[in-house]
């Protein structure tokens, strides 16, 4: 049974995640990417955070000025691939790199296919396209050259004195499928379509590479994240028939690999480091105990991940949960739902942050259960200034309705005491913690917040709930003056609030010291009169 041992991403922080937008758009050649682009909220909290750590003067100034008056054009223009433009431009200016036709090029060029995730005994299609018209004079003599990387495994690490850290093993070909010409200069209006045989590469992760050339001038290229697995299609189509004759309540666990292998290869979803044959190993064991007439969830203590279908979106969300070892069914239970940052998942609670937050739940006995919220970027329906689009707007509605789902679904399996239930968040989750604390005052007994900001103006409908708030003075990601205005708000009203502000504390390292000052703070309050 599946205790989420592989989590699909596991960065070590928000400002990881954040470095790796900026190298995704500023540092050719491109990186083995998603099928899905990242976000553009994603993007954009990259530059800011990028910008504001720069504190850019003089020159530089006024060309980052005038992106950002390009991008804000863009973005009420709902020109999403000028805007990922001007976001490269922006990030490359920071990096210390010029702006070239070259560079606008490089960075308006993608790979994608109806697949990233891929049955490798198939035929592999993929196209070469651009998401954006770049300012560069091209020639018809356009050629690509395709290959399939892998990276080399890891060195062993030096064990004497004198050993130095290695860096990330270097890409090395396993395919190279030649020089293939036809490339037309407009790839928006002209994708070229490349098909090629990967039955003799062995399954794991790779990169699909394509360098483009005007004559022999190299002018950049394009990279694609592929996972290959031999037989993926006969396991999903099993596990789909499956799942059909399968207990209700547990359907979405052995449905899930399918289902989010599908997303991915739509594009709704990045893979991040989904493991694919774990993945289909834990849901055909979920699958073997039903055949059997077993429930492997049920009595289960510890780490483990969950899954049930979104009503809305018609998509299966994973959640993770954590039930203490003294939990017993016959006593109600505290209850922490953790929401967690921009850009990262489920997991984030669980495995990053040090595992504090799994060590203090088994302490203070709480139940602990973190929501994907839909998307990495969903924000759990707050919004950040300005009317969201119809798109945006349905994610915000359905990252809000993940989170309560999880909180009905926990309640549903578990004893968890109505009068006990938290909720706790960082960056984007205390975003989403106070606008859920706003919204639905009556459910959460105490909030924790760290590195987040909100609107002053909901304060009165959650001054009730008791808060403690975390923020670093030196955050370059979210500036600590929205922590202080709704502190300021909250003791106006006379709301019970603790404010630790730290001094020179940044966006990250604020939250793992004061941890067990939060769940301490959680585990002494709860609701006189909670609802049922």
């Amino acid at each position: 049974m599946k205790s989420h041992a592989v989590p699909r991403c596991r960065p070590t922080s928000l400002a990881l995640l954040l470095s790796l937008a900026v190298i995704a758009l500023a540092m050719p050649p491109a990186p083995a990417g998603a099928q899905a682009l990242p976000g553009l909220s994603s993007l954009r909290v990259a530059y800011n955070t990028r910008k504001a750590t720069a504190n850019p003067q003089g020159e530089l100034k006024a060309q980052l000025d005038a992106v950002d008056r390009e991008l804000t054009a863009a973005m009420r223009a709902g020109n999403a691939g000028e805007a990922r433009r001007q976001l490269a431009r922006g990030l490359a200016l920071l990096a210390g790199t010029a702006w070239t036709p070259a560079l606008d090029f490089q960075s308006s060029l993608v790979i994608r296919s109806e697949r990233t995730i891929a049955d490798s005994s198939v035929p592999y299609a993929a196209r070469l396209e651009q998401i954006y018209r770049p300012a560069i004079d091209l020639t018809p003599a356009l050629t690509a050259r395709v290959s399939l990387l892998k990276r080399q495994p890891p060195p062993q690490a030096g064990t004497g004195a004198g050993a130095t850290p290695q860096g990330p093993p270097p890409m090395v070909t396993v395919r190279d499928f030649g020089r293939m010409d036809g490339i037309a200069r407009d790839l928006r209006e002209s994708p070229f379509p490349v098909e090629l045989d990967l039955a003799a590469v062995p399954d794991g992760v790779y990169t699909l590479d394509a360098q483009i050339f005007d004559g022999d001038a190299p002018l950049g290229g394009a990279r694609l994240g592929l996972v290959l697995q031999r037989g993926l299609d006969a396991r999903l189509r099993a596990l789909e028939a499956g799942a059909a004759t399968a207990p209700e309540a547990l359907r979405a666990e052995i449905r899930y690999p399918g289902d989010f292998i599908r997303n991915v290869n739509r594009g709704r979803v990045g893979r991040g480091t989904f493991d694919v044959a774990a993945e289909l190993a834990a849901a055909e064991a979920v699958l073997a105990a039903t055949k059997g007439g077993k429930d492997p969830f049920r009595g289960r203590t510890g780490s483990m991940e969950r899954h049930y279908v979104l009503q809305g979106a018609d998509e299966v969300m994973p959640y993770r949960v954590y039930v203490p070892a003294g939990y017993r069914a016959a006593s109600p239970a505290p209850l922490v739902i953790a929401l967690h940052g921009l850009g990262g998942n489920e997991d984030s609670f669980f495995d990053l942050y040090e595992r504090a937050p799994v060590t203090l739940a088994e302490r203070h006995g709480f139940l602990m259960a973190a929501p994907l919220g839909y998307r990495v970027d969903g924000f759990y329906g707050a919004t950040m200034g300005g009317a969201p689009d119809a798109a945006m707007r349905r994610r915000l509605e359905l990252s809000e309705k993940d989170v309560l789902e999880v909180v009905r679904l926990m309640r549903e399996h578990y004893n968890v005491d109505p009068g006990r239930i938290y909720l706790i968040g960082h960056s984007m989750g205390a975003i989403g913690t106070w606008h859920l604390a706003a919204k639905y005052p009556d459910m959460w007994a105490a909030i924790g917040l760290f590195s987040g900001t909100g609107s002053p103006g909901t304060v009165d409908r959650m001054k009730a709930i008791p808060q403690i708030v975390v923020h670093g003075d030196a955050d370059p990601t979210v500036s600590v003056s929205g922590s202080r205005a709704m502190v300021a708000e909250l003791k106006r009203l006379g709301a019970e609030v603790t404010y630790i502000e730290v001094p020179g504390g940044n966006h990250t390292d604020v939250v793992v010291p004061n941890l067990p000052a939060v769940f301490d703070f959680l585990a002494a309050h709860r609701k006189s009169h909670a609802p049922k």
